[in-house]
């Protein structure tokens, strides 16, 4: 299949972007062999004989459930082909799937996250897509964009979602505080709002739940002050008193009572979704992926609403993106790239898969498949489904594709996060720590 290539070639030359694999996996990686791909315009024809394929992702209960439901249905029209799926949480995913990998042992299906593709894909690891088999017309080129390096197709996205804000309507209105407007509020009517909510909870309710546990509020932050994580060589250019602000304002709505006690906030991080404040409803406001809305609504029991991302006066326009939730690819050393590719196709392209995983990995990237869907959804899902739409106009430019290990982003945000609401570092300490410790953790890779 042929498609346009010429912006998503200059953009995916860039090789920069957000994150990657932890140093200690990164090395790990460094010693395995890549495979063959099949020449451009060459796919790989399916075999006559039995062929078993071990696919692998990480999740929850209902997305195990409805994964294996689909490979029922793959397996019933394909008789000859059987799928072995290998499944576990997101905090062993990237050790196991590294340590594999080294071994020459890799998974033909691979559930893949931005933070891995250049890593895997850039190692030799993960065959390109392009030719493989896969229908991709129906995918915009900006999403396939985001899993291309120089011009190979390590992950074709799986869904998009975008970094928001869920607001708890009926603690709003317990504490008498309305609805803010989101395409005008800023971050201090956000604080404003916050801390009249912790004023009326009396302690057992809270303005916001905490975040500086990941790099999503980061990396909105870095954009809205014209800032960014990274340049196009993939080097870290974030500005010292950019990140220095970003924890300034967290620690002020901590101490302000904003959010809750930091001991209260590191318990509930650890507990995941369903432990959260969110869930709890114990915070009127919490940031989240727009496409975990259906999940914190079954979970807090609560009519929950989506709100845009609060901005700075005079914020940079285009800070709000879309994210490719995640990624499938493929083994550069499988034996069957062909049933590979025809497993991923029926995935991505077809209506009964479709109606099998609804929104659980996001808001399909495919934009047919989305059509299809989206009258079938869930109230929750549609709301996640038109939050994305209404941002088409103010949403910018995806990241560029995350370096070699830059996914030491994620570890190395919480390490500093926590250090300035404990006190054991100041905001422009924990900034200046972090730019050294991400810096070497890529220039390690």
């Amino acid at each position: 299949m042929k498609r346009i290539t010429t912006r998503g070639a200059r953009r995916s030359r860039r090789a920069a972007g957000f994150i990657a694999i932890a140093a200690s996996a990164a090395l790990v990686l460094s010693s395995c062999a890549g495979g063959t791909a099949a020449p451009a315009g060459d796919a790989p024809e399916l075999s006559d004989e039995p062929v078993t394929l071990r696919f692998t992702w990480w999740g929850n209960d209902a997305r195990t459930a409805n994964t294996e439901a689909v490979i029922a249905a793959f397996e019933a029209e394909n008789p000859n082909i059987t799928i072995e799926p290998q499944f576990t949480d997101w905090a062993g995913y990237w050790d196991k799937l590294a340590t594999e990998t080294a071994a020459n042992d890799t998974p033909d299906i691979i559930q893949m996250d931005e933070k891995y593709i250049s890593t895997y894909g850039g190692r030799g690891a993960l065959l390109d897509l392009n030719d493989a088999g896969v229908d991709l017309a129906d995918f915009p080129e900006s999403a396939l964009d985001s899993g291309t390096l120089d011009d190979a197709l390590y992950g074709i996205p799986v869904g998009l979602t975008s970094y928001s804000i869920l607001a708890n309507p009926t603690l709003l209105a317990a504490a008498g505080v309305e609805l803010p407007d989101d395409e005008t509020w800023t971050w201090d009517d956000f604080q404003k709002a916050g801390a009249a909510v912790s004023a009326a909870g009396g302690g057992s309710v809270y303005g916001a739940q905490s975040w500086g546990f990941e790099d999503g509020g980061l990396n909105n932050w870095a954009r809205q002050h014209g800032d960014a994580l990274y340049n196009d060589k993939g080097e870290v250019v974030i500005k010292p008193e950019t990140l220095t602000s970003w924890w300034e304002y967290l620690l002020a709505i901590t101490e302000e009572g904003v959010t809750p006690p930091v001991t209260a906030t590191i318990e509930k991080q650890a507990g995941g979704l369903a432990e959260s404040f969110t869930a709890t409803n114990t915070a009127a406001f919490g940031t989240w992926w727009n496409s975990q809305l259906t999940a914190l609504t079954e979970a807090s029991g609560s009519p929950l609403q989506l709100l845009r991302i609060p901005t700075i006066d005079d914020a940079e326009e285009g800070s709000a993106f879309y994210k490719s939730s995640m990624y499938w690819s493929v083994s550069a050393r499988t034996e069957h790239p062909a049933e590979a590719a025809l497993f991923l196709d029926f995935m991505l392209n077809t209506e009964e898969a479709a109606d099998l995983l609804l929104t659980e990995r996001g808001v399909p990237a495919n934009e047919k498949i989305r059509a299809y869907l989206t009258p079938k959804l869930s109230e929750t899902d549609q709301e996640v489904v038109a939050f994305l739409d209404e941002l088409a106009d103010v949403v910018g430019e995806a990241p560029p594709i995350t370096p070699p290990g830059g996914s030491a982003i994620e570890a190395l945000v919480k390490q500093y996060t926590e250090q300035v609401l404990f006190g054991q570092a100041t905001p422009s300490e924990a900034a200046a720590g972090f730019i050294k410790d991400l810096t070497a953790s890529i220039d390690a890779a």
